[in-house]
């Protein structure tokens, strides 16, 4: 068997991790930068942090292009020091303007990026191994998301000094370029000598159904995500658990790329989609059923204790589910592009997540506003039964009939 922890697919891990690390050392308190340096409000701080997501998105189906038609390690190095960059550019706003100008403009090179390293990451993994490296080559993002929140907050809470953040983001950064430029990569030119521009060289027509699909997960998870401190204070009377919540959800989405493994080098993609899908499904149902079982009769002398259960359960179910759910989906993506399309089915996969978690905020504050947060998190609960549909009546059967046997 092929050796999957080759150097270069241990420094591609190791610079995805430095990456997510730099970034979410700063999400978690961006907000409160913003309040307390420019006294910005909740409406102005939402739309300055808005910004960072829709340039990531606008700039993915370009970056998939760039990274499938030129030297990929050049596109990786370009990405990632225009990435590092801009953490100088923080330290430099001395306005709420300039601050929102940079911030909206990282969100250029961060979309790029992601999509550049996983590309190349799928480049220095051998063949016989790509299905589990994938799979693993998520557990820095997880890592990290578990990481990196928590310990910026604890320097915060010591320190009070936000340049300082602003700094070890920008180290940390610094250091996942260094170690991607140690990354040995040969160039494989396409085969194509010429290639039309067309759709398909920014979108993989050939896994559409696979990118709607995956809609209706980052749907569930911008709603969940987004609003979850606030149902948890109003609905289920838990206060400060948001950070333990999330913690749990980073731990099930570790376990579970460790636990499926097995499955993803055995190629067993469609049952690994099936079985995070349908777990997520049940964390999700526990998770909105649970105050509705804590006010009736039999529950309510111990509402407190099941809401609690249930609130933090769910983050682990969710975690699980998840983490076996993504790297399926996006290896049946990968699995229906050529070498020289991998960075488009890469940055269609993370389209499709990113427009599910853009319309999940949005229509999940509409419906919070007008209904309540009740009806949203049920609105999740349904649009994932959708999502399950889905899978199991068309987007299964629509991978195994179009992936490329190599």
């Amino acid at each position: 068997m092929e050796r999957l922890w080759n150097s270069n697919y241990c420094k591609v891990m190791i610079a995805n991790f430095s990456l997510f690390t730099a970034f979410y050392l700063l999400t978690p308190l961006l907000p409160l930068y913003l309040h307390e340096t420019f006294g910005a409000t909740k409406d102005v701080i939402g739309l300055v942090l808005s910004g960072y997501t829709i340039t990531a998105l606008l700039f993915r189906p370009f970056s998939g292009y760039f990274v499938d038609s030129f030297p990929r390690k050049t596109v990786l190095m370009v990405c990632f020091t225009a990435f590092a960059i801009f953490f100088a550019g923080y330290l430099a706003a001395s306005t709420l303007l300039v601050f929102t100008i940079v911030r909206t403009l990282h969100g250029g090179p961060f979309g790029a990026l992601t999509v550049a390293n996983s590309t190349v990451a799928i480049d220095v993994l051998p063949s016989s191994r790509r299905n589990e490296g994938i799979g693993y080559y998520g557990l820095s993002n997880n890592i990290a998301m578990a990481i990196a929140p928590s310990f910026a907050i604890f320097i915060y809470s010591q320190t009070h000094n936000f340049h300082l953040l602003f700094w070890l983001a920008l180290l940390v950064a610094t250091f996942g370029l260094i170690i991607d430029s140690k990354v040995k990569l040969t160039y494989r030119a396409s085969k194509e000598t010429k290639r039309k521009l067309s759709l398909d060289r920014f979108f993989l027509k050939r896994g559409w159904l696979i990118g709607v699909n995956m809609v209706f997960f980052g749907f569930c998870f911008g709603v969940l995500s987004n609003y979850l401190a606030i149902y948890g204070k109003q609905v289920m009377g838990i206060t400060g658990g948001t950070g333990t919540w999330f913690m749990l959800c980073s731990i099930g989405l570790i376990l579970s790329r460790l636990q499926g493994g097995k499955a993803l080098r055995q190629g067993r993609l469609t049952q690994n989609a099936g079985e995070g899908m349908v777990i997520s499904l049940v964390g999700y149902t526990i998770f909105i059923l649970m105050p509705t079982l804590g006010n009736s009769q039999f529950f309510t002398c111990h509402f407190s204790l099941f809401t609690t259960i249930g609130y933090y359960g769910s983050a682990l179910l969710i975690g699980l589910g998840n983490g076996h759910l993504w790297p399926a989906f996006q290896n049946m993506m990968i699995n229906m592009a050529h070498h020289n399309e991998r960075g488009t089915a890469n940055s269609t996969i993370l389209i499709s997540w990113d427009i599910g978690m853009g319309l999940g905020i949005l229509l999940g504050g509409i419906l919070a506003e007008l209904y309540g947060y009740a009806v949203a998190f049920w609105t999740v609960a349904g649009v994932n039964l959708v999502g399950v549909l889905l899978y199991f009546v068309r987007s299964q059967s629509f991978f195994l009939q179009r992936q490329i046997k190599e």
